[in-house]
């Protein structure tokens, strides 16, 4: 998945960060592709694979969608050029994505959710955005017991070669 460059070990392709907990919170509706404003060294964090977005969420700012409270941690290789690791960066998306999103937002229990920071095959820095519904904890258990079956059941046909 994440194709690593040979002697470097940052990231070229792939996936950079992950919310892994956002599918299971969250209901997802719909996902959105979106570029981010980084500076240089952001960049190069991000590449190092060393960013968290868990506990990020994106919202509303002057029209335009920010991602809000995500870590990316300094880079630490010789650049004179600092940045604050918490600091709002704002989302590059086409203003029909940005009135349809907030258009959602507005609907009761609905949030913007970032789901991944990646790059793509250009090398661009992309986050995967999730229209999400919050999950009730019975839908959470309902979840878990899907995924576990789904689990035995494949477990089962490997195991079986599909004779039962």
């Amino acid at each position: 998945m994440a194709a690593k460059s040979k002697g470097s070990g940052m990231i070229s392709t792939g996936i950079a960060a992950q919310n892994r907990k956002g599918r299971f919170n969250y209901t997802i509706v719909d996902t959105v592709e979106a570029g981010l404003v980084l500076k240089g060294p952001e960049v190069k964090s991000l590449r190092m694979g060393r960013a968290t977005i868990n506990e990020a969420y994106a919202g509303e700012r002057n029209g335009e969608i920010w991602l809000i409270n995500s870590y990316i941690p300094e880079y630490q290789g010789g650049v004179l050029s600092r940045f604050e690791p918490r600091a709002p960066r704002k989302l590059l998306l086409h203003k029909k994505q940005v009135d349809r999103l907030l258009g959602e937002v507005a609907r009761d229990g609905v949030t913007l959710v970032p789901l991944d920071i990646h790059f793509n095959s250009r090398g661009l820095a992309k986050l995967t955005l999730g229209v999400g519904e919050g999950r009730k904890k019975a839908d959470k258990r309902q979840a878990i017991a899907d995924r576990d079956w789904q689990r035995d059941k494949a477990r089962l046909m490997r195991n079986k070669g599909g004779d039962y």
